[in-house]
């Protein structure tokens, strides 16, 4: 019997840097809808639905016909967020799509599935994509993934790593962790509820709490990355500049939206 997968966008309101970013607009449509879209694109999911506590967001969400499910207000991450709507749902793998990526290549986060159906030992995978600039490659605010030869991460920075100690590199710096998550039920509803742990709080990445506790991730490379990733003011107009730029070179036939309930 195929396994039943499901994916949870997590959303809220608040952000220090955009206020209200799942609402913010993108060709007229905000954010959040974007994502919704495109997640629901991946042909293996049974399920996908937005978290949030904000009623503003699922007033949206409902205007456009997704699926919304209203979670507490006192989660510390988005993984708590997806977690809660995890317990109530019977799917063997999880997937955690972050609301800010209106981008996102749906081939990503099915390679991300497929990782989890191939390997059963594995209880959580993420993504990467090469780096070929070095300003990225050093940019704090650009999270990069080392991995072993199997595919297994090693270490998540906001660092430049790995580091070349010449100073010069051909073709890739490194990789691009993509904030995009697949979990297995019960490791996730596990994880949740573990404590932070001392690399992630100087981080800032949750994901070296399962890494810090002896829990492998998988990691698949792709070249089918998120775009631009909105945390800011000036992200958003670049966003609405690549989506205006996109729809000019696009044909004049629009594909139907999948709908997933």
């Amino acid at each position: 019997m195929p396994q039943r997968i499901i994916a949870v966008i997590p959303a809220r309101f608040a952000s220090s840097r955009l206020p209200g970013k799942p609402l913010a607009l993108i060709g007229g449509k905000p954010m959040i809808q974007h994502v919704y879209e495109r997640v629901c694109q991946v042909p293996q999911l049974d399920y996908v639905c937005v978290a949030t506590d904000d009623e503003r967001i699922a007033d949206a969400v409902r205007a456009f016909g997704g699926v919304v499910v209203l979670t507490s207000a006192h989660h510390r991450c988005g993984t708590e967020r997806v977690a809660e709507v995890a317990q109530k749902h019977e799917a063997e793998l999880v997937l955690n799509v972050q609301g800010d990526m209106p981008f996102v290549q749906p081939r990503a986060i099915q390679a991300i599935a497929e990782r989890l159906q191939q390997d059963p030992e594995l209880p959580m995978a993420t993504a990467k994509v090469p780096i070929t600039q070095r300003q990225i490659w050093e940019s704090p605010h650009v999270v990069k993934v080392v991995t072993d030869e199997r595919g297994l991460a090693l270490y998540f920075s906001r660092s430049p790593i790995p580091y070349w100690r010449d100073g010069q590199r051909a073709g890739v710096w490194g990789y691009k962790h993509l904030g995009i998550y697949g979990f297995r039920r019960e490791f996730l509803l596990r994880f949740a509820g573990f404590p932070p742990t001392p690399l992630e709080e100087a981080e800032a990445l949750e994901q070296l709490r399962a890494l810090e506790r002896g829990f492998k991730i998988g990691v698949v490379e792709t070249t089918d990355g998120v775009g631009i990733e909105v945390d800011t003011l000036e992200d958003l107009r670049q966003a609405e500049q690549a989506l205006a730029s996109s729809l000019e070179r696009a044909p004049a036939a629009v594909a139907s939206r999948v709908e997933k309930r």
